[in-house]
């Protein structure tokens, strides 16, 4: 524990005797902060409207086959996920992903249809916008369009607060439509013109001063990164879930309570402490607290805040978008050759999915457990721009428009007896943080929840997508709790 309290801790597993803390949801931020709080002996109850844990990390048969349905690596970047990975025991499972793919495509390039995504990039910036991966994509017109970013006074201060606005005026509308829009869609569900560049690619302000050019201050981030470890991605032979398995597997070994299919309805005060109301198997019943997290997506997380935290709206201030993934698994020899490397990102307005991720080619657990000529691939719809096109479809349906759609970003013909299996999972997101404002709107809920005793929050709308952002935000604030609830008077 930081900041110097001056108890032993014999003292604090005293002071634990009799404590109970809530944790409401069973997600990776839940599951983090409930396994951080029974370290103390602290009584811990997690409980979740789901039937298993893990939340936006889902993972589960198709076609017989054992798939990640949403979250599918860890940022590497910090090491929290990489430590919490080694004390579950799971250090055996990490893999990197393949590279014998080669890497993503852009689909949905005028006059040429899909290429390669250029390498060396921050968020598709290119540093040479002549070097023939560029140029394929943004044309001889693109590229000295973007030169003239060289000879271009550099910005008075040299920072920009709209990654579209700055990519636009420096580079030109090739750049931006073609290689960055495709690029802050996939990753961030949001357009380019709504992203932050200090929250997305810290330093490139900085660096552009000193650059005096865009390419070259992404040639200067570049070679940093690769200097820098903790850039990469890596996944869990079986799927993420099996993170949130071990989490959930752990809080019980520490003598906590997972709870399943008991979704949580109102927190109400009781004295000093709390009263969780939740939907159990024989009606309504309460779990009596000393201290809660709540570890839900946004919307129901605000629900169940905002009565107790002044200032708390019980709507985002800005929706997040909705984003729906649909896994495919089909007989398709043609994929072997593996046409669009690890996956295809796309021209926002030139396909209905604006990604896809060849599983089997990106991930070599995947691929081992495929009979010859099977593939498995991931299509994705919906953003801050537009609902999914999936909207409205029934599951048969939203997955029968992700094979057409498929076929187009693989360039390969995927007619609907090649379709072994399909699972549709639909997520609803909360504003990407290199969003503007939302960094500011963020802090302004904090210190609202903090503001109440013995109350905190953990997950993604807070802590920044990804589990190298929710882990160690999870683990600070469940320490901040645990303390409120032991050192109360």
């Amino acid at each position: 524990m930081d900041g110097a309290a001056p108890y032993d801790l014999g003292d604090l597993h005293e002071r634990a005797q009799g404590s109970r803390i809530v944790v409401i949801g069973a997600g990776a931020g839940g599951l983090v902060a409930a396994r951080e709080i029974a370290k103390l002996d602290i009584g811990v109850t997690v409980v979740d409207a789901a039937s298993r844990p893990g939340g936006a990390i889902r993972s589960a048969e198709v076609a017989g086959i054992p798939l990640d349905l949403g979250a599918e690596s860890f940022a590497t970047r910090g090491g929290h996920v990489a430590k919490l990975v080694d004390e579950l025991g799971l250090a055996d499972r990490v893999v990197d992903p393949g590279t014998g793919a080669g890497g993503a495509w852009v689909a949905g390039v005028p006059g040429i249809g899909a290429a390669p995504l250029p390498a060396g990039g921050v968020l598709g910036i290119p540093g040479n916008p002549f070097a023939d991966d560029v140029r394929r994509v943004i044309g001889w017109r693109g590229a000295w369009r973007a030169y003239l970013d060289r000879v271009r006074p550099v910005l008075t201060i040299g920072h920009a607060h709209s990654l579209g606005a700055l990519v636009r005026s420096r580079m030109g509308s090739r750049v931006l439509d073609r290689l960055v829009a495709p690029v802050t869609t996939g990753v961030y569900s949001a357009s380019a013109e709504d992203i932050d560049p200090d929250i997305a690619a810290p330093g490139l302000n900085q660096a552009l001063t000193r650059a005096g050019s865009l390419s070259g201050a992404v040639l200067s981030l570049a070679e940093k990164r690769k200097a820098a470890p903790g850039g990469a991605v890596r996944g869990l032979r079986g799927g993420m879930a099996t993170l949130t398995d071990a989490l959930a597997a752990a809080v019980e070994e520490a003598g906590g309570e997972v709870r399943l299919g008991a979704p949580a309805t109102r927190i109400l005060e009781d004295g000093d402490g709390w009263l969780v109301e939740i939907e159990g198997e024989d009606g309504p019943e309460t779990i009596a607290a000393d201290g809660v997290i709540v570890a839900t997506e946004e919307r129901p997380a605000r629900r169940l805040l905002a009565p107790h935290a002044e200032g708390l709206a019980e709507d985002p201030p800005v929706p997040g978008p909705s984003v729906t993934v649909i896994t495919l698994v089909v007989q398709s020899p043609e994929l072997d050759a593996k046409p669009r490397g690890t996956g295809v990102l796309t021209v926002p307005g030139s396909h209905r999915a604006k990604a896809l991720t060849h599983s089997t080619a990106k991930w070599q657990w995947v691929a081992e457990q495929m009979e010859p000529g099977v593939h498995a691939v991931r299509v994705s719809f919906g953003s801050a721009e537009e609902p999914p096109a999936t909207d409205g479809l029934d599951d048969a349906a939203a997955a029968s428009l992700a094979l057409s759609e498929a076929s187009d970003l693989l360039g390969t013909p995927l007619a609907p007896e090649q379709l072994l299996g399909y699972r549709v999972e639909r997520f609803d997101q909360s504003q990407p943080a290199a969003t503007f404002g939302q960094a500011e709107a963020t802090r302004q809920a904090r210190d609202a929840i903090r503001a109440v005793p013995r109350i905190g929050a953990v997950g993604a709308w807070l802590a920044g997508t990804g589990l190298a952002q929710v882990v160690p935000d999870a683990i600070a604030e469940a320490d901040r709790v645990r303390r409120a609830v032991l050192f109360s008077e």
